[in-house]
Protein backbone atom coordinates (compact mmCIF):
# COMPACT_ATOMS: atom_id res chain seq x y z
CA UNK A 1 0.00 0.00 0.00
CA UNK A 2 1.40 3.43 -0.76
CA UNK A 3 2.40 5.89 1.70
CA UNK A 4 -0.01 9.05 2.21
CA UNK A 5 0.20 12.25 3.70
CA UNK A 6 -2.05 15.22 3.29
CA UNK A 7 -1.81 19.15 4.63
CA UNK A 8 -4.15 19.94 7.39
CA UNK A 9 -6.84 21.41 5.10
CA UNK A 10 -6.86 17.87 3.31
CA UNK A 11 -6.74 20.22 -0.06
CA UNK A 12 -2.26 19.24 -0.91
CA UNK A 13 -1.94 15.57 -1.11
CA UNK A 14 0.84 13.26 -1.14
CA UNK A 15 1.73 9.46 -1.95
CA UNK A 16 5.28 9.80 -1.65
CA UNK A 17 7.74 6.22 -1.76
CA UNK A 18 9.15 6.98 1.42
CA UNK A 19 7.60 8.68 4.80
CA UNK A 20 10.55 8.96 7.29
CA UNK A 21 11.56 10.13 11.32
CA UNK A 22 14.36 10.53 11.74
CA UNK A 23 14.89 11.20 15.18
CA UNK A 24 18.89 12.92 14.99
CA UNK A 25 20.89 14.80 12.19
CA UNK A 26 22.96 11.62 11.82
CA UNK A 27 20.04 9.66 10.78
CA UNK A 28 18.71 12.82 8.90
CA UNK A 29 21.89 12.98 6.64
CA UNK A 30 22.03 9.41 5.66
CA UNK A 31 18.10 9.90 4.42
CA UNK A 32 19.32 13.12 2.62
CA UNK A 33 22.10 11.27 0.92
CA UNK A 34 19.90 7.87 0.12
CA UNK A 35 16.28 8.49 0.07
CA UNK A 36 14.26 8.52 -2.95
CA UNK A 37 14.15 11.87 -4.40
CA UNK A 38 12.88 14.78 -4.23
CA UNK A 39 13.32 14.51 -0.69
CA UNK A 40 10.80 17.30 1.21
CA UNK A 41 10.13 18.24 4.58
CA UNK A 42 6.74 18.38 6.36
CA UNK A 43 6.87 20.14 9.72
CA UNK A 44 2.64 19.91 10.88
CA UNK A 45 1.14 20.19 7.77
CA UNK A 46 -0.26 23.79 7.91
CA UNK A 47 0.70 25.28 4.88
CA UNK A 48 -1.91 25.17 1.81
CA UNK A 49 0.94 25.29 -1.02
CA UNK A 50 2.47 21.93 -2.07
CA UNK A 51 5.60 23.07 -0.53
CA UNK A 52 5.94 19.20 0.92
CA UNK A 53 4.57 17.26 -2.25
CA UNK A 54 6.77 14.74 -3.32
CA UNK A 55 6.77 11.47 -4.83
CA UNK A 56 9.96 10.26 -3.59
CA UNK A 57 10.51 11.15 0.14
CA UNK A 58 8.53 13.31 2.92
CA UNK A 59 10.82 13.51 6.02
CA UNK A 60 8.80 14.37 9.42
CA UNK A 61 10.70 16.36 11.86
CA UNK A 62 8.65 15.55 15.04
CA UNK A 63 11.06 13.26 16.47
CA UNK A 64 13.99 16.07 16.23
CA UNK A 65 12.13 18.31 18.87
CA UNK A 66 12.48 19.78 22.34
CA UNK A 67 14.46 22.02 24.29
CA UNK A 68 18.17 21.61 23.52
CA UNK A 69 20.01 24.58 25.60
CA UNK A 70 19.06 27.87 27.17
CA UNK A 71 20.87 30.63 27.94
CA UNK A 72 19.40 33.01 30.86
CA UNK A 73 21.50 35.94 30.43
CA UNK A 74 21.11 36.78 26.82
CA UNK A 75 17.29 34.83 26.67
CA UNK A 76 18.11 32.38 24.25
CA UNK A 77 17.07 29.09 23.40
CA UNK A 78 18.23 26.23 21.27
CA UNK A 79 15.00 23.95 20.41
CA UNK A 80 14.68 21.21 17.76
CA UNK A 81 13.15 22.36 14.55
CA UNK A 82 10.32 20.00 14.99
CA UNK A 83 8.85 21.11 18.00
CA UNK A 84 5.43 22.68 18.13
CA UNK A 85 5.13 26.52 18.75
CA UNK A 86 2.53 24.72 21.23
CA UNK A 87 4.55 23.56 23.35
CA UNK A 88 7.62 25.49 22.82
CA UNK A 89 5.04 28.28 24.41
CA UNK A 90 5.28 26.22 27.48
CA UNK A 91 8.78 25.27 27.28
CA UNK A 92 10.31 28.83 26.95
CA UNK A 93 7.95 30.07 29.78
CA UNK A 94 9.58 27.19 31.98
CA UNK A 95 12.50 28.66 31.71
CA UNK A 96 11.85 32.69 31.73
CA UNK A 97 11.54 33.52 28.34
CA UNK A 98 8.86 34.40 25.47
CA UNK A 99 8.38 34.74 22.01
CA UNK A 100 8.20 38.35 21.49
CA UNK A 101 5.40 38.31 19.13
CA UNK A 102 2.96 35.15 17.67
CA UNK A 103 0.16 34.24 15.03
CA UNK A 104 -3.18 33.22 16.01
CA UNK A 105 -2.14 29.09 15.47
CA UNK A 106 -0.01 27.32 17.53
CA UNK A 107 0.00 23.93 15.92
CA UNK A 108 3.07 24.75 13.49
CA UNK A 109 6.38 23.67 14.00
CA UNK A 110 9.18 25.78 14.23
CA UNK A 111 10.88 24.70 11.65
CA UNK A 112 8.03 25.45 9.17
CA UNK A 113 7.14 28.57 10.56
CA UNK A 114 10.57 29.82 10.33
CA UNK A 115 10.81 28.56 6.74
CA UNK A 116 7.79 29.73 5.62
CA UNK A 117 8.35 33.57 7.29
CA UNK A 118 4.67 33.15 9.56
CA UNK A 119 4.22 36.08 11.82
CA UNK A 120 2.10 37.97 14.13
CA UNK A 121 1.30 41.19 14.26
CA UNK A 122 2.45 44.73 15.50
CA UNK A 123 4.48 47.31 13.47
CA UNK A 124 7.70 47.18 15.22
CA UNK A 125 7.78 43.21 15.87
CA UNK A 126 9.26 41.12 12.99
CA UNK A 127 8.21 37.44 11.98
CA UNK A 128 9.73 34.55 13.50
CA UNK A 129 12.97 33.91 11.64
CA UNK A 130 13.90 37.55 12.61
CA UNK A 131 14.64 35.90 16.34
CA UNK A 132 17.29 33.53 14.86
CA UNK A 133 20.96 33.77 16.59
CA UNK A 134 22.21 30.46 14.68
CA UNK A 135 20.71 27.19 12.40
CA UNK A 136 21.68 23.97 12.18
CA UNK A 137 20.69 22.16 9.23
CA UNK A 138 22.13 18.94 6.91
CA UNK A 139 22.53 19.91 2.94
CA UNK A 140 22.22 18.30 -0.17
CA UNK A 141 25.23 16.57 0.36
CA UNK A 142 23.93 14.80 4.11
CA UNK A 143 26.48 17.63 5.64
CA UNK A 144 25.91 19.21 8.47
CA UNK A 145 25.95 23.01 8.56
CA UNK A 146 25.89 25.58 11.38
CA UNK A 147 25.78 29.59 10.74
CA UNK A 148 25.06 32.26 13.52
CA UNK A 149 24.07 35.83 13.33
CA UNK A 150 27.48 36.87 14.65
CA UNK A 151 29.77 35.60 12.29
CA UNK A 152 27.30 34.62 9.25
CA UNK A 153 24.93 37.06 8.73
CA UNK A 154 24.58 37.14 5.19
CA UNK A 155 23.66 32.95 5.59
CA UNK A 156 21.34 34.01 8.01
CA UNK A 157 19.86 36.30 6.08
CA UNK A 158 19.67 33.89 2.60
CA UNK A 159 18.51 30.93 4.80
CA UNK A 160 16.41 32.25 7.29
CA UNK A 161 13.34 32.23 5.01
CA UNK A 162 13.89 28.86 3.06
CA UNK A 163 10.97 26.95 2.09
CA UNK A 164 12.60 23.64 3.21
CA UNK A 165 14.72 23.95 0.27
CA UNK A 166 17.92 25.57 1.67
CA UNK A 167 18.86 22.45 3.76
CA UNK A 168 16.70 20.34 6.63
CA UNK A 169 16.68 22.36 9.77
CA UNK A 170 17.92 20.24 12.79
CA UNK A 171 18.20 23.10 15.06
CA UNK A 172 17.60 26.48 15.98
CA UNK A 173 18.53 29.22 18.04
CA UNK A 174 16.27 32.19 18.76
CA UNK A 175 16.47 35.38 20.71
CA UNK A 176 14.00 35.63 22.50
CA UNK A 177 12.81 38.27 25.41
CA UNK A 178 11.72 37.43 29.64
CA UNK A 179 8.41 36.73 29.92
CA UNK A 180 5.64 39.15 30.13
CA UNK A 181 2.12 40.13 30.59
CA UNK A 182 -0.37 41.37 27.85
CA UNK A 183 -3.25 43.06 28.26
CA UNK A 184 -5.86 42.04 25.34
CA UNK A 185 -8.40 44.32 24.11
CA UNK A 186 -11.51 43.44 21.49
CA UNK A 187 -14.06 45.21 20.15
CA UNK A 188 -16.63 45.64 17.04
CA UNK A 189 -15.91 48.60 14.90
CA UNK A 190 -17.54 49.86 11.44
CA UNK A 191 -15.04 48.51 8.71
CA UNK A 192 -15.78 52.61 7.20
CA UNK A 193 -14.31 53.25 10.35
CA UNK A 194 -11.18 51.05 10.44
CA UNK A 195 -10.63 51.60 7.40
CA UNK A 196 -10.31 55.61 7.51
CA UNK A 197 -8.66 55.54 10.66
CA UNK A 198 -6.35 52.19 9.51
CA UNK A 199 -2.63 53.81 9.74
CA UNK A 200 -3.26 55.45 13.45
CA UNK A 201 -4.88 52.32 15.12
CA UNK A 202 -2.34 49.74 13.87
CA UNK A 203 0.34 51.50 15.17
CA UNK A 204 -1.64 53.07 18.35
CA UNK A 205 -0.44 49.53 20.05
CA UNK A 206 2.08 47.30 20.35
CA UNK A 207 0.19 44.65 18.18
CA UNK A 208 -3.40 45.48 16.25
CA UNK A 209 -4.82 43.21 13.93
CA UNK A 210 -8.85 42.93 12.89
CA UNK A 211 -11.18 40.56 11.49
CA UNK A 212 -13.70 41.80 9.01
CA UNK A 213 -16.85 39.75 8.82
CA UNK A 214 -18.30 39.24 5.44
CA UNK A 215 -21.72 41.13 4.51
CA UNK A 216 -21.29 42.51 8.09
CA UNK A 217 -20.06 46.05 7.51
CA UNK A 218 -18.23 45.15 10.84
CA UNK A 219 -14.25 44.68 12.05
CA UNK A 220 -13.46 42.86 15.08
CA UNK A 221 -10.69 44.85 16.44
CA UNK A 222 -7.51 43.23 18.84
CA UNK A 223 -5.53 45.22 20.49
CA UNK A 224 -1.94 43.70 22.96
CA UNK A 225 -0.04 46.10 25.02
CA UNK A 226 2.66 45.16 27.84
CA UNK A 227 0.90 44.79 31.43
CA UNK A 228 2.24 44.51 34.89
CA UNK A 229 -1.18 44.53 36.35
CA UNK A 230 -2.18 40.72 37.80
CA UNK A 231 -3.81 38.15 35.36
CA UNK A 232 -7.60 38.46 35.11
CA UNK A 233 -9.64 35.36 33.45
CA UNK A 234 -9.44 34.94 29.67
CA UNK A 235 -13.26 35.08 28.11
CA UNK A 236 -14.30 31.81 26.52
CA UNK A 237 -13.55 31.20 23.29
CA UNK A 238 -16.55 31.56 20.95
CA UNK A 239 -15.12 31.46 17.53
CA UNK A 240 -16.12 28.29 16.67
CA UNK A 241 -19.48 28.22 17.42
CA UNK A 242 -19.60 32.16 15.59
CA UNK A 243 -18.29 30.31 12.30
CA UNK A 244 -20.93 27.87 12.38
CA UNK A 245 -23.43 30.48 12.80
CA UNK A 246 -22.27 32.41 9.96
CA UNK A 247 -22.05 28.94 7.94
CA UNK A 248 -25.90 28.19 8.32
CA UNK A 249 -26.59 31.67 8.02
CA UNK A 250 -24.95 31.60 4.06
CA UNK A 251 -26.43 28.40 3.93
CA UNK A 252 -30.17 29.43 4.75
CA UNK A 253 -29.94 32.44 3.48
CA UNK A 254 -28.23 32.24 0.23
CA UNK A 255 -31.63 33.85 -1.57
CA UNK A 256 -31.64 36.45 0.60
CA UNK A 257 -28.93 39.03 0.73
CA UNK A 258 -30.40 41.76 2.96
CA UNK A 259 -31.38 39.63 5.68
CA UNK A 260 -28.20 37.56 5.74
CA UNK A 261 -26.46 40.85 6.00
CA UNK A 262 -29.06 42.55 8.50
CA UNK A 263 -28.87 39.07 10.77
CA UNK A 264 -25.16 39.20 10.25
CA UNK A 265 -24.37 42.91 11.72
CA UNK A 266 -26.61 42.46 14.28
CA UNK A 267 -24.52 39.51 15.82
CA UNK A 268 -21.42 40.94 15.21
CA UNK A 269 -22.62 44.22 17.13
CA UNK A 270 -23.97 42.40 20.07
CA UNK A 271 -20.70 40.21 20.89
CA UNK A 272 -19.43 41.75 23.99
CA UNK A 273 -15.93 43.72 24.30
CA UNK A 274 -12.94 41.57 25.67
CA UNK A 275 -10.51 43.52 28.38
CA UNK A 276 -8.14 40.75 30.31
CA UNK A 277 -4.61 40.12 31.03
CA UNK A 278 -2.87 36.96 30.88
CA UNK A 279 0.99 36.12 30.51
CA UNK A 280 1.98 35.88 26.57
CA UNK A 281 1.27 32.36 26.40
CA UNK A 282 -2.57 32.40 26.92
CA UNK A 283 -3.06 35.45 24.55
CA UNK A 284 -1.67 34.85 21.21
CA UNK A 285 -3.08 31.15 20.04
CA UNK A 286 -7.59 30.52 19.41
CA UNK A 287 -8.05 27.19 18.74
CA UNK A 288 -9.16 26.75 15.39
CA UNK A 289 -11.15 23.26 14.51
CA UNK A 290 -13.05 24.28 11.48
CA UNK A 291 -10.70 23.45 8.75
CA UNK A 292 -9.92 25.71 5.93
CA UNK A 293 -8.07 26.77 2.65
CA UNK A 294 -6.25 30.33 2.77
CA UNK A 295 -4.44 33.09 0.91
CA UNK A 296 -2.29 35.50 2.42
CA UNK A 297 -0.96 38.54 0.63
CA UNK A 298 1.90 41.15 2.20
CA UNK A 299 1.19 44.39 0.65
CA UNK A 300 3.00 48.03 1.60
CA UNK A 301 1.79 49.38 4.88
CA UNK A 302 -0.53 52.36 3.50
CA UNK A 303 -1.86 49.91 0.76
CA UNK A 304 -3.50 47.89 2.94
CA UNK A 305 -7.01 49.74 2.94
CA UNK A 306 -6.92 49.91 -0.26
CA UNK A 307 -7.01 46.53 -0.69
CA UNK A 308 -8.83 45.73 1.50
CA UNK A 309 -11.62 47.58 0.63
CA UNK A 310 -11.39 46.42 -3.22
CA UNK A 311 -11.33 42.42 -1.56
CA UNK A 312 -14.45 43.16 0.37
CA UNK A 313 -16.09 44.28 -2.41
CA UNK A 314 -15.31 41.58 -4.77
CA UNK A 315 -16.36 39.26 -1.67
CA UNK A 316 -19.54 40.51 -1.45
CA UNK A 317 -20.58 40.86 -4.65
CA UNK A 318 -19.78 37.85 -6.38
CA UNK A 319 -18.54 35.10 -3.66
CA UNK A 320 -21.72 34.30 -1.68
CA UNK A 321 -20.50 31.41 -0.52
CA UNK A 322 -17.47 32.61 1.66
CA UNK A 323 -18.33 33.30 5.13
CA UNK A 324 -14.94 33.08 7.05
CA UNK A 325 -13.41 36.72 8.02
CA UNK A 326 -10.40 38.43 6.13
CA UNK A 327 -7.23 39.24 9.12
CA UNK A 328 -5.50 42.05 8.85
CA UNK A 329 -2.26 42.36 10.54
CA UNK A 330 1.19 44.59 10.48
CA UNK A 331 4.60 43.19 10.55
CA UNK A 332 7.90 45.14 10.51
CA UNK A 333 10.34 45.42 7.82
CA UNK A 334 13.55 42.95 8.03
CA UNK A 335 16.35 41.92 6.53
CA UNK A 336 16.17 38.64 5.32
CA UNK A 337 16.56 37.72 1.42
CA UNK A 338 12.72 35.57 1.01
CA UNK A 339 11.08 37.58 3.84
CA UNK A 340 7.71 38.93 2.32
CA UNK A 341 8.90 41.97 4.50
CA UNK A 342 12.20 42.49 3.18
CA UNK A 343 12.63 46.18 3.85
CA UNK A 344 9.12 47.17 3.61
CA UNK A 345 6.93 47.79 6.52
CA UNK A 346 4.23 45.29 5.73
CA UNK A 347 -0.02 45.02 6.04
CA UNK A 348 -0.76 41.49 5.48
CA UNK A 349 -4.31 40.46 4.30
CA UNK A 350 -5.53 36.76 4.56
CA UNK A 351 -8.79 35.52 3.45
CA UNK A 352 -10.34 31.81 3.85
CA UNK A 353 -12.37 29.69 2.39
CA UNK A 354 -14.00 26.80 3.88
CA UNK A 355 -11.94 23.53 3.17
CA UNK A 356 -15.54 21.83 2.28
CA UNK A 357 -15.59 24.44 -1.02
CA UNK A 358 -13.19 24.88 -3.62
CA UNK A 359 -11.15 27.74 -2.86
CA UNK A 360 -9.89 28.09 -6.48
CA UNK A 361 -12.37 30.54 -8.03
CA UNK A 362 -12.13 32.96 -5.31
CA UNK A 363 -8.44 32.80 -4.59
CA UNK A 364 -8.12 33.39 -8.45
CA UNK A 365 -9.97 36.50 -8.57
CA UNK A 366 -8.63 38.18 -5.12
CA UNK A 367 -5.28 37.58 -6.13
CA UNK A 368 -4.89 40.06 -9.43
CA UNK A 369 -6.11 42.70 -6.43
CA UNK A 370 -2.97 41.93 -3.95
CA UNK A 371 -0.99 41.76 -7.01
CA UNK A 372 -2.04 45.13 -8.30
CA UNK A 373 -0.65 46.75 -4.91
CA UNK A 374 2.42 45.07 -4.93
CA UNK A 375 1.99 42.34 -2.40
CA UNK A 376 4.38 39.52 -1.98
CA UNK A 377 2.25 36.08 -1.24
CA UNK A 378 2.74 34.09 2.33
CA UNK A 379 5.29 31.22 1.22
CA UNK A 380 2.77 29.07 2.82
CA UNK A 381 -0.53 29.91 1.74
CA UNK A 382 -2.35 30.03 -1.95
CA UNK A 383 -0.91 31.69 -4.69
CA UNK A 384 0.14 31.39 -8.34
CA UNK A 385 3.32 32.54 -9.04
CA UNK A 386 6.68 31.56 -10.33
CA UNK A 387 10.27 32.02 -10.52
CA UNK A 388 10.20 35.72 -13.00
CA UNK A 389 7.74 36.63 -10.77
CA UNK A 390 9.07 36.10 -7.62
CA UNK A 391 12.66 37.77 -9.24
CA UNK A 392 10.73 40.77 -9.77
CA UNK A 393 9.54 41.05 -6.00
CA UNK A 394 12.84 40.26 -4.17
CA UNK A 395 16.25 42.50 -5.22
CA UNK A 396 18.32 39.60 -3.85
CA UNK A 397 16.61 36.77 -5.62
CA UNK A 398 19.25 35.41 -7.88
CA UNK A 399 21.84 35.93 -4.87
CA UNK A 400 19.70 33.49 -2.80
CA UNK A 401 18.91 30.87 -5.61
CA UNK A 402 23.04 31.21 -5.66
CA UNK A 403 23.35 29.84 -2.10
CA UNK A 404 20.53 27.08 -2.38
CA UNK A 405 22.56 26.12 -5.18
CA UNK A 406 25.54 25.88 -3.11
CA UNK A 407 23.54 24.35 -0.61
CA UNK A 408 21.78 21.82 -2.43
CA UNK A 409 24.04 21.41 -5.87
CA UNK A 410 22.25 18.56 -6.78
CA UNK A 411 18.71 19.72 -6.34
CA UNK A 412 18.20 16.71 -4.01
CA UNK A 413 15.04 18.88 -2.24
CA UNK A 414 13.56 20.32 -5.54
CA UNK A 415 10.15 18.78 -6.05
CA UNK A 416 8.32 19.91 -9.70
CA UNK A 417 6.69 22.31 -7.61
CA UNK A 418 9.69 23.70 -5.84
CA UNK A 419 11.22 23.72 -8.86
CA UNK A 420 8.73 26.19 -10.70
CA UNK A 421 9.06 28.60 -7.64
CA UNK A 422 12.83 28.42 -8.13
CA UNK A 423 13.17 28.57 -12.32
CA UNK A 424 14.69 25.14 -12.70
CA UNK A 425 14.21 23.14 -15.47
CA UNK A 426 13.54 19.14 -15.44
CA UNK A 427 16.12 17.51 -17.03
CA UNK A 428 16.58 13.19 -17.75
CA UNK A 429 17.48 11.84 -14.50
CA UNK A 430 15.06 14.02 -12.44
CA UNK A 431 15.38 17.72 -11.66
CA UNK A 432 18.47 19.32 -12.85
CA UNK A 433 20.15 22.99 -12.76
Amino acid sequence: MANAWSNWSGFVKAAPKLIATPTDAGELAELVRSAPGPLRVAGAGHSFTPLVQSDGTIVSLEKIEGLVSHDPATNRARVGAGTRLGALMHILQGIGQGLPNMGDIDRQAIGGALGTATHGSGPTLGAYHTQLETVQFVDGQGKLREYSRAGDQDMIHATGVALGAFGVLTEVTMNNIPTYRLRRRKRALPIGDMLRDFQTMMAAHRSAEFYYIPFSGYAQFIASDLSDAAPTPRPTEDDEEGLATLRKLRTALRWLPWLRRALIKGAVKKVPAEDYVQDWLNVYASDRRTKFNEMEYHLPFEEGPKALAEIIELTEKHFPEVYFPMEVRSVAPDDFWLSPFHKRLTCSIAIHHDAANDPLPFMRAAEPIFLKYGGRPHWGKMHSLKAADFRKLYPRWDEAMAVRRDIDPENRFVSPYMAGLFGIEPGPFGIQR
